[in-house]
């Protein structure tokens, strides 16, 4: 160890754990005093998968990085339609932007995703290709100077919105155009000419790799711009067509794509730098026709056409010593009792579900315990009842409000852990209400008065009784909801005479206020959370399995649930959350554990051997 530090000029530490941020220890040694070995943090290569897409599109253009990244226009197979969505992804989901003022797909992104530009592209019309060019300053599109020459462009593009540049792409397929933040030039030509190009780098040191040429062949050619001529690389490893890329000259990669002979979806990676090609791990979805972000270390890609046609598929790439593990839903025990209109509180491995329905008319009063891979029956709640809410932790519980087949109830029940006792009624008698906090401190708002009038009445619970506080901004039901007493969020509902809502509203423990839009507006959806700055919800009406998530501000896309339902419980935080029973068609039992992305590190023993 001598010899370690005087190369190094640091001693190896001594840790009681081993190192678990794999963001900052790449090639740290350590000696761990729990495992008595020496250990080093060893980065390593992979592909993971992150959340879908919100629109199912294909050819789109892509700028930004992997945490904060920009996909817009494309191809809309299902119409079939060129669209003018626009996405961002924040490193976790995908959120709406403003739209294109043209619809096309095809288009060459540069740039941030809060200063991008899209170039070119193909119109809704067969065989039009367009000159169109627009700058996004981070909320909206506007028009900017077009291009000298109209054409298909996607992914033929890199720089930024000052300093662009884009190349190839029929008719002319070897033309080169600079962009100065003002006007585009035209610059020296391609040495072969091609179209579906992987390009990536900066204005003045930028690469074009594989495509095809006049021809209609897949190629492997790869060429290097210095700012002014294109000249010859070493060629890809294998010719393709409708890869994507991301990164520069010099670290740069390309991804997915079309290969001969029967431009058959790869999931092939390469990297670039500067010289030679090199493989790299596989993606996990075999693919072409997506957008590329990011650099050569941090990458995401999405919007892939695969064999089965385009898909909503994201997925990010990594060159670290954390060992990354995506968000999603897996399966856990199923409810003892197959009910929907039901509710719970508590968390992942500590959970509470109660009451709900087995049909129409027929409430039930069964309370179950989730252990964080079973339910158990336990003491049934003194009123059976459905479209209830409740607060508070397994061993703590508070139920409040709901229906009987005869009549709406405003009486509340605490749990101990065992049995349930009477409590305070609420102030309002309604159903259908939001819901968040503890048994001491807990929150019910919105819902439906009898017999069916929307409510915007807010009431807290201090442990023993509950006082009505300021109203919400809009009355409704059945949304979603989390939080505690002075930081809940409800989102979503049915409301009266306008159907499915998207609007959020924020509690901040004396005020409502609106919040950011969900992305599908639901009705009858379940929430999770623990505050709100940080919700979760999932589920909803029309049948759907789709899952957001919130930060304060906006809703974007989570891995959704493996069963579509409505009516269901829902309970935890936004990292760590379950979903139970509801409706899917027939009424389920089934439960789901959500775990959000998690980091580790990838640590090796180091041996003498």
């Amino acid at each position: 160890m001598t010899d370690y530090k005087t190369i190094r000029g640091k001693k190896v530490k001594t840790f009681a754990t081993d190192l678990s941020d794999g963001n900052s220890a790449e090639g740290q040694i350590f000696y761990s005093d729990t495992s008595k070995e020496y250990k080093v943090a060893v980065a390593s290569a992979a592909w993971v998968s992150s959340s879908s897409t919100i629109n199912l599109t294909n050819s789109a253009g892509g700028s930004g990085t992997q945490t904060a990244a920009l996909s817009f226009g494309g191809r809309n197979p299902s119409a079939p339609a060129f669209v003018s969505t626009t996405e961002e992804y924040n490193g976790s989901g995908w959120s709406a932007g403003g739209a294109l003022n043209t619809a096309r797909s095809y288009i060459a992104g540069m740039g941030t995703s809060t200063a991008s530009l899209g170039a070119g592209g193909r119109i809704n019309a067969p065989g039009t290709n367009t000159a169109d060019v627009e700058e996004y300053n981070g909320t909206a599109w506007t028009e900017g100077p077009n291009l000298n020459t109209g054409r298909r462009l996607q992914n033929a593009g890199c720089g930024t919105t000052t300093a662009g540049l884009v190349f190839g792409g029929p008719p002319d397929n070897d033309d080169t155009e600079e962009y100065n933040g003002t006007s585009w030039t035209e610059s020296g030509n391609m040495t072969t000419g091609r179209t579906y190009i992987a390009g990536f780098g900066i204005q003045t040191a930028a690469v074009a790799a594989t495509g095809q040429n006049a021809s209609s062949d897949e190629i492997a050619t790869t060429e290097e711009y210095n700012g002014s001529t294109w000249s010859n690389a070493e060629d890809a490893p294998t010719a393709t067509q409708s890869a994507a890329a991301a990164g520069i000259l010099t670290s740069g990669l390309i991804f997915g794509g079309e290969i001969p002979p029967n431009n058959t979806p790869t999931n092939k990676a390469f990297a670039y730098d500067g010289t030679s090609w090199a493989a790299l791990p596989n993606m996990g979805t075999a693919g072409f026709s997506a957008t590329g972000h990011g650099t050569r270390t941090a990458a995401l890609v999405a919007n892939l056409r695969g064999p089965g046609g385009v898909t909503r598929t994201a997925e990010e790439f990594n060159v670290t010593a954390a060992t990354i593990t995506a968000a999603a839903w897996a399966s856990g025990g199923n409810l003892n009792t197959a009910r929907n209109n039901l509710t719970g509180c508590g968390t992942q491995t500590a959970g509470l579900g109660f009451g709900g329905e087995t049909g129409p008319g027929t409430e039930r009063n069964e309370t179950e315990e989730y252990n964080g891979s079973s339910w158990s029956e336990q003491g049934n709640l003194n009123t059976a009842r459905f479209n209830l809410a409740g607060a508070g932790t397994q061993t703590a519980g508070l139920a409040f409000g709901g229906s009987t087949p005869s009549a709406k109830v405003n009486n509340s029940e605490e749990y101990n852990g065992s049995s349930w006792t009477e409590g305070d009624d609420l102030n309002t008698t309604r159903d259908q209400t939001g819901n968040a906090g503890i048994q001491t401190a807990g929150l019910a708002f919105g819902g439906q008065l009898p017999p069916n009038a929307m409510s915007t009445a807010t009431e807290e619970y201090n442990g023993s009784s509950w006082t009505s506080v300021n109203n919400m901004n809009t009355g409704r039901r059945l949304m979603g909801s989390g939080g505690i007493q002075t930081s809940a969020f409800g989102a979503g509902a049915y409301i009266d005479g306008s159907g499915n809502s998207n609007a959020t509203e924020e509690y901040d423990g004396t005020n409502w206020t609106n919040g950011g839009n969900l992305i599908l507006a639901r009705h009858a959806l379940a929430g999770a959370g623990a505050s709100n700055t940080a919700g979760l919800v999932f589920g909803g009406n029309s049948l759907t399995a789709a899952t957001e998530g919130y930060d304060g501000t906006s809703w974007s896309t989570r891995p959704s649930m493996a069963t579509a339902r409505y009516r269901l419980g829902g309970l935890g935080i936004q990292t760590s959350a379950l979903a139970f029973g509801g409706a899917s068609a027939p009424i389920v039992a089934t439960t789901e554990e959500f775990t959000g992305e998690t980091t580790g590190i990838n640590l090796k023993t180091i041996t003498d051997s």
